[in-house]
């Protein structure tokens, strides 16, 4: 007999929900963290600046309405600090602790057809078997962790951005580089430029950051606690998990608007702040010519934000549509380089051949620094799951990994199980709509529905569940198909796996968007979990 119905791996914002949710329904459930402590990537990404790109009132639990009463959120995109303390609250709020093993990272994963159990090993070498294992392992917490050449010769601190030193870093006054200028470079960058002496950023792509207009949200929040139910009926039907103001309305369709409309539609949006400017045309990224006025517009408002014409050149991006790369959300950002103590070095003109004793050599030039922060990113989706060796054997006895079926891209079935890998769900996993919507609309819809199917088999005197292949072939097709459809492949970000060295180019995510997706979802249900083999 197993000793859990359940083995949950990862104890951030879905694992935490999971567990919740598999004790409300009397599954004996477990969750194995690597941290010591809850919150996910919100407990590993706590450098200068670290903050939410979903609203606060959106990027937070709805399952208890007491929950969504007593919790009071500061800022309109709140930083790494509260929503940390969000997670331990929840943690402490509804017992989980207990049931959560920290500093226990899941290593191996082996399923037995004859016993329909899965072995689960940590890196102690410890084994705990379950029936089932859910996968909460978060779509960006697999770092990337490039050795650059020379790196160990470097005399001052080296900081990566994915695990900042619990006590922080001091900064102050001293000569410090940053590479990377996705999200994590954009909000480290920000924050440290005004204590820093000497700021130097190596940046090989441009981002389009939008403005977040962060600010205080007592009065907004008291506002929708009013209606709360109603706001999250909404955000769950609708295309990105999150309202953008406008409810379920669509946003309008750029060919119908003259040149004077669509400006106001994307100032309007620029004014609003945050990443709902990508919903200024229902087309946006569909459409290029729709896609490139939108990106002229935020390059116009990079030109009047930088007073360097020659720097806000290079801080343009110009080489992949807008919003095919994840959108930063800024809170002065492009302003930073007017300060007289910050410098760029653009690597497509000097190539970043190596780190020295003393700093970086970028082209022929030598940069001296004390300290060098690594803001490098992630292997997105598939990283976290291919980390671990997971084995499955098939009725004639052939084992065969995850990793192997998924050398050549993904293959699930809505995202949630894989075929051949039986009693193994993945909470937001590759080919579910998860980082191209408010994670948190996702998280919850993924736990629910796994939940809803582990009481099924339980009702039914089933213990083993699988994608049928069938299935999952259709789908990747239609996740691929549907992708081929927009502009988002056109871009080499990490939604297509591009930012790993030999990592097969495939679109990651589901784009049809959340609403359709729980329409997929519940249906297959409803019909009695089609495409799915239960024995």
């Amino acid at each position: 007999m197993a000793d859990h119905d359940v083995i949950i791996i990862g104890a951030g914002f879905a694992g935490l929900y999971q567990l919740y949710k598999l004790r409300e329904l009397g599954f004996d459930a477990h969750i194995f963290e690597a941290g010591p402590e809850v919150g996910g990537t919100w407990y590993w990404n706590r450098y200068p600046g670290a903050r939410c790109d979903i609203e606060s009132i959106e990027y937070s639990y709805s399952f208890d309405p007491e929950l969504q009463q007593s919790w009071n959120w500061t800022e309109r995109y709140a930083a790494q600090p509260e929503l940390l303390a969000y997670a331990r609250h929840v943690a402490d709020r509804y017992h989980l602790r207990p049931d959560i093993s920290f500093e226990t990272k899941v290593v191996a994963l082996d399923f037995d057809d004859a016993t329909t159990e899965w072995t689960v090993t940590t890196d102690s070498g410890a084994r705990t078997s379950a029936t089932f294992v859910i996968a909460a392992t978060g779509c960006l917490s697999k770092p990337l962790e490039f050795s650059f050449d020379g790196q160990d010769d470097f005399t001052g601190d080296i900081f990566w951005t994915w695990n900042w030193p619990a006590d922080g870093a001091d900064l102050a006054d001293k000569r410090v580089a940053v590479v990377g200028t996705g999200s994590s470079g954009v909000q480290t960058i920000t924050a440290i430029a005004p204590v820093v002496g000497a700021l130097t950023v190596f940046q090989r792509t441009p981002p389009y950051a939008v403005p977040a207009q962060n600010r205080p949200i007592a009065e907004e929040l008291a506002e929708v606690k009013q209606h709360y139910p109603q706001f999250r009926d909404i955000s769950r039907l609708s295309r990105g998990g999150a309202q953008c103001g406008e409810g379920l309305t669509l946003p309008p369709f750029f060919g119908d608007l003259d040149s004077d409309a669509a400006r106001a539609e994307l100032g309007r949006r620029w004014g609003d702040g945050g990443l709902c400017f990508q919903q200024s045309f229902y087309d946006l990224l569909l459409d290029a010519e729709a896609n490139e006025t939108a990106a002229q517009y935020v390059r116009d408002r990079i030109r009047q934000k930088v007073t360097d014409p020659k720097l806000a050149e290079k801080l343009t991006p110009r080489s992949y549509p807008i919003a095919a790369k994840r959108l930063c959300v800024d809170t002065g950002y492009y302003e930073v380089y007017n300060q007289d103590n910050v410098t760029l070095v653009d690597l497509n003109e000097e190539p970043l051949r190596r780190v020295t004793a003393r700093g970086i050599l970028a082209g022929d030039t030598e940069y001296e620094f004390d300290a060098i922060v690594l803001a490098t990113g992630f292997d997105a989706m598939t990283g976290a799951l291919n980390a671990i060796d997971i084995r499955a054997a098939d009725h004639d006895g052939v084992i065969r990994t995850l990793r192997e079926k998924w050398a050549d891209g993904p293959r699930t079935y809505l995202g949630l199980m894989s075929a051949g890998f039986p009693n193994l769900f993945t909470v937001t996993g590759p080919q579910s709509p998860s980082v191209l919507s408010n994670m948190l609309t996702s998280i919850e819809y993924h736990v629910e529905w796994i939940s809803a199917a582990l009481v099924h088999l339980r009702e039914h005197g089933l213990s083993r569940m699988e994608a049928d292949p069938a299935a999952e072939d259709n789908w990747v097709n239609i996740t691929n198909d549907t992708a081929d459809l927009t502009l988002l492949p056109q871009a080499a970000s990490w939604y297509m796996g591009a930012n790993v060295p030999g990592k097969r180019r495939v679109f990651l995510p589901f784009v049809a968007g959340v609403g359709v997706y729980k329409q997929i979802g519940d249906g297959v249900a409803v019909a009695d979990y089609h495409g799915f083999e239960m024995s």
